[in-house]
């Protein structure tokens, strides 16, 4: 069985260098959405993912890894934005773009350690419909919190479901081959 931490870790310097690379061609464009707007774009992806799953193809011709990949993305900068956007300015530079990702990444890489111990590697008994399901049960989870004003009783806070929706989509691109 492959090393789950080196998939992961591998996975997900894929996805930096995209977010790198769009930085640098977009800048933080993304810095004007708002959560509800993150939580949009979102559900666009794994609604793309699902469908494609239920019909078996796709028309645009773009697969369903840089839509899991986007995923990844998104939590992250949907991270940023809910701890620090009431600080930050709406252009980032580089530097401080890439510094944020990666302090949000690394949130991320050590949480999954912790819950992948914990839940003796449950998600690899689970198939990849399974995992874009569960992405988009914790999107309608985010938008209630955030009619919410942010507040809840007895659940975890949109921190937390960033992070799960990260690792499962991450989870999914191991099941789908991504190196």
């Amino acid at each position: 069985m492959p090393d789950t931490l080196s998939s992961f870790t591998n996975i997900t310097a894929l996805c930096r260098e995209i977010y790198l690379n769009k930085s640098k061609d977009y800048g933080t464009a993304w810095r004007i959405l708002r959560p509800v707007g993150i939580a949009d774009q979102l559900y666009i992806k794994a609604n793309r993912i699902r469908t494609i799953q239920e019909n078996g193809a796709s028309l645009v011709g773009d697969g369903v890894e840089g839509e899991f990949m986007a995923i990844v993305n998104y939590c992250i900068i949907g991270l940023i934005q809910w701890n620090a956007a009431e600080g930050l300015s709406l252009e980032l530079d580089e530097e401080e773009a890439r510094k944020l990702y990666d302090k949000y990444l690394e949130e991320a890489i050590s949480l999954m350690v912790k819950k992948n111990h914990d839940y003796g590697e449950a998600w690899r008994s689970m198939q990849v419909e399974s995992l874009t399901d569960l992405i988009l049960m914790k999107i309608y989870r985010i938008k209630q919190i955030i009619t919410n004003e942010g507040k809840t009783i007895a659940s975890e806070g949109i921190d937390a479901n960033y992070y799960d929706m990260l690792n499962y989509a991450v989870f999914a691109l191991i099941h789908l081959g991504v190196k």
